[in-house]
């Protein structure tokens, strides 16, 4: 059976900038609605800022990439997709990735930096899981009200097509599913050694502190946590020049050592 992510790197929607020789590359990660449109330009700002190379894609599924190949997920859906991280690394001869991810994406950020270390030079997430808790379920079954209910469908058709049904409903299954209660990838954590910034809104409907601090605890590397007040789950859109500053900073700590 085909897996998520068991296809042609020629099918993965990609944007590119490599502007500046010898310097590292950030690689952005999106979120599960997410695409390169969606982060806007805020790749490109953190990328002039800390000159450093820029990596943006579609995940399959989503924005300009190609569908599915099948649409019900395993628990290792996110660790698949940093296995795949790792090969699109390899096609760009890329070998000194800083990652920025933002909730799924920075959950398979984490996964990638504990599962191949030598790989990965910092990890940047917002929002990101290491398991499930009530309230990401929560947080998910109104999103699911909002998509039967508003805009919402349309307003993420825009974006991602005639893919939007699969795409939103392999998110909210899955992560409201009874299987997917027993997901966790704390194994992952000790085993990253990059320095890395923990991002998260103090009013994050997908989740509480919980996840920033046993992520801070567990990793291997040096950590620095943000919490942000007043903030959702969307930090680099809600607080963006803040996000800009403290991810400069947690890159020139990278490039000092």
């Amino acid at each position: 059976m085909a897996s998520e992510t068991s296809i042609s790197l020629n099918n993965i929607a990609t944007l590119h900038l490599n502007n500046y020789p010898n310097r590292p590359t950030i690689v952005f990660l999106h979120d599960s609605w997410g695409c390169i449109e969606l982060w806007r330009d805020f790749p490109e700002k953190l990328g002039r800022l800390a000159k450093c190379n820029v990596l943006v894609y579609d995940r399959q599924g989503y924005g300009k990439s190609c569908s599915f190949t099948e649409t019900k997920r395993t628990n290792s859906y996110l660790e698949k997709e940093a296995d795949f991280l790792i090969e699109l690394l390899d096609s760009f001869q890329i070998d000194n990735a800083i990652l920025f991810g933002h909730s799924d994406g920075g959950s398979i950020a984490l996964i990638a930096g504990g599962k191949y270390p030598t790989r990965i030079k910092g990890i940047i997430t917002e929002g990101a899981h290491i398991f499930v808790e009530n309230e990401t379920i929560l947080g998910i079954k109104e999103a699911v009200e909002l998509y039967h209910t508003t805009d919402l469908k349309a307003k993420l058709e825009k974006y991602h097509g005639d893919k939007t049904e699969a795409m939103f409903w392999a998110w909210a299954s899955t992560w409201t599913s009874d299987e997917f209660r027993t997901w966790n990838i704390e194994a992952f954590l000790p085993k990253i050694q990059c320095n890395s910034l923990i991002i998260q809104g103090e009013n994050d409907e997908y989740a509480t502190l919980y996840q920033v601090e046993q992520i801070v605890n567990q990793i291997n590397g040096r950590t620095t946590k943000l919490v942000l007040p007043n903030v959702k789950h969307t930090p680099h859109k809600e607080n963006p020049e803040y996000i800009l500053t403290k991810s400069f900073e947690l890159i020139n700590q990278i490039l000092s050592v």
